[in-house]
């Protein structure tokens, strides 16, 4: 049966250093995949890897069906966009794997409290900060505070601390009356 063509399309986000590539391919199962640094993409992601040796790109996200990239403060958008573009497209129409090992990195949960939360983030939040092009995960849970890790659009996106204290704050607390504050990782 022959695959149909890879179509790679662009969407805006609320961080205006930040572009979401929608693709017609689940590249994960669940969860997401970031990365900032070279040398950790080169170990799980040949994507990632490919994508963060442009010159402009500073972060790589990959969800379940999009690829966020993060632009530099050197970098030039018309060149980041249509280098990325070409590369997410080259690289699922070879069929080379998008993540090499376990897909997501497995976060140790230790508490009770620690895996109602990720679950929340999961099934409530996670949702719809990806169609931002952004992913939040639970770093830690301690004295009433979860420590949440922002990432893809949502990495230093303006509108990031209203979002996680007037939205997720909000509903994580009225959700867990264990937590009493969200804070950023």
């Amino acid at each position: 049966m022959e695959q149909s063509a890879v179509y790679v399309s662009l969407e805006f986000t609320p961080n205006p250093n930040t572009l979401k590539y929608s693709v017609n391919r689940k590249l994960l199962e669940k969860g997401a995949a970031n990365f900032t640094k070279l040398v950790d993409a080169q170990a799980r992601s040949p994507l990632a890897s490919k994508l963060l040796e442009v010159a402009g790109i500073s972060g790589v996200m990959i969800g379940k069906d999009f690829v966020t990239i993060t632009k530099s403060e050197e970098g030039d958008w018309d060149y980041v966009h249509k280098t990325a573009s070409d590369t997410i497209e080259k690289h699922l129409t070879a069929g080379e794997a998008v993540l090499t090992g376990d897909e997501a990195e497995a976060t140790q949960l230790s508490s009770e409290i620690e895996i109602k939360i990720q679950k929340f983030l999961d099934e409530e939040v996670r949702p719809a900060v990806a169609m931002d092009g952004g992913d939040v995960t639970l770093d830690r849970f301690e004295a009433g505070v979860a420590y949440l890790q922002m990432q893809g659009a949502c990495s230093g996106c303006p509108s990031s601390s209203m979002t996680l204290k007037m939205g997720i704050e909000t509903k994580l607390k009225a959700a867990i009356p264990e937590v009493i504050e969200v804070q950023q990782a």
